[in-house]
């Protein structure tokens, strides 16, 4: 039987033609049991009619996948919804059109949780059909584990990017909130909403990564960062084999030389995750109040409960969680200069990927950086033969996405 499990690297040689020959092959052969891409009866023929016409770029003949709520033109955005396609969409994204500009072939949709909210679509696991791959960017994260693409484009409003890569295996980078433009994008809570890449290895993240964010600076930080645990109630939602993966990497890459730091940067974690749901179905609901007066019927009860939720919540209560939000933001940055941390470490995830499809995982391990804005990667870590794959995240400080990247480069070189 066909392996479901094959990343391609970004970095593997092929022209523009024998890429798309390779995505289409693969697509074919194994995403009638994977399940990562929106079906498209024409892909075929209007893929291989982009290679022949990819322009020169850094990313040429390189096939992407787009997450099915980000808008590409040709193909149709639903959101992983049934509402009308002609509702959802609109022009398309900024970050698309940079794929394209530097040469990158649209593979197709990707498949999405419904609106990127809680309601799973019909991916699974490359690793293990019976367990969910993660969400809501379940297709992008499974299409490049299962070697459709070397590179996918997903959105992150809590853990959409980072948790189904660590499930799936491969390499997710949220970059800071903001760096890569947003439009274009269905939004859920645009306080948190980022747009995020997922690749079979760090290389693959390195090589898009300039092509997409603004204001990108060449950067070779040669100097090793202190790494952070932050250790207490953040870290005590990690079951048992996540927090000994964690200690694992800590201390491989304290004999490497690294030095760690512990500290407490969340001892009101609770607090801080009451204060992130306030603004996120708040969000929510005003993001979808036009669609949802008028289509709500057509809403998945997951989704219509999580607008639900949003409805109560007062002007005045969003505006305190926002400022409350500042006051975080503010107090991360002092604790991470007070304990002298560049870069934080924790799991990307609680555990290894849920049984069965109903949902995706639990999103809380990624919550903060999330909820501060700040830039975070998760890369897979060693694992027994047979165990489901789970990953080790890292985040830093706001704008320091060249330098997370190249102390990342640094890490993985331990770990793997």
């Amino acid at each position: 039987m066909t392996s479901l499990v094959r990343p391609w690297s970004l970095t593997e040689p092929g022209t523009p033609l024998e890429n798309a020959h390779r995505a289409l092959d693969r697509i074919e052969a194994v995403d009638g049991r994977v399940r990562a891409f929106v079906a498209e009866p024409d892909r075929r023929e209007r893929l291989l009619a982009e290679a022949e016409a990819a322009p020169e770029g850094p990313l040429r003949g390189v096939p992407v996948g787009i997450k099915d709520i980000v808008n590409a033109e040709g193909l149709p955005t639903r959101g992983g919804s049934g509402l009308p396609p002609e509702v959802v969409g609109g022009p398309e994204a900024t970050v698309v059109t940079r794929l394209r500009a530097a040469g990158a072939l649209v593979a197709g949709k990707t498949v999405t949780a419904e609106f990127a909210v809680l309601a799973p679509g019909e991916t699974v696991n490359p690793h293990d059909p019976a367990h969910t791959p993660g969400g809501s960017s379940s297709g992008s994260a499974a299409g490049v584990a299962a070697g459709m693409v070397p590179l996918a484009i997903g959105t992150q409003t809590v853990g959409s990017v980072i948790r189904p890569s660590a499930f799936c295996g491969i390499t997710g980078f949220k970059p800071t909130h903001g760096r890569i433009p947003i439009d274009g994008v269905i939004p859920n809570a645009p306080t948190y909403d980022t747009l995020g890449l997922h690749a079979a290895d760090l290389a693959g993240i390195a090589a898009a990564a300039p092509v997409l964010l603004d204001g990108w600076r060449d950067t070779a930080d040669a100097r090793p960062p202190v790494l952070g645990v932050p250790d207490g109630p953040y870290l005590a939602h990690a079951d048992i084999g996540a927090i000994a993966s964690l200690e694992e990497q800590i201390e491989r890459l304290r004999e490497a030389g690294y030095a760690i730091v512990r500290a407490r940067p969340f001892d009101d974690f609770e607090h801080i995750r009451a204060v992130q749901f306030t603004v996120n179905r708040f969000e929510l609901a005003r993001s979808h109040a036009d669609w949802y007066a008028k289509y709500g019927e057509l809403y998945r009860p997951q989704t219509a409960r999580a607008i639900g939720e949003g409805h109560p919540i007062t002007e005045g209560a969003y505006a305190e969680a926002l400022a409350e939000r500042e006051d975080v933001r503010a107090r991360l940055a002092a604790h991470t200069d007070a304990a002298g941390v560049d870069v934080w470490l924790a799991p990307p995830a609680t555990g290894v990927a849920p049984e069965g499809l109903g949902n995706t995982g639990n999103a809380v391990m990624c919550l903060p950086w999330s909820f501060t804005g700040w830039p975070s990667l998760t890369l897979p870590v060693p694992r027994p033969a047979g165990a489901l794959p789970l990953g080790l995240q890292l985040a830093a400080r706001p704008g320091a996405d060249e330098e997370l990247l190249s102390w990342a480069a640094g890490v993985e070189g331990v770990i793997r």
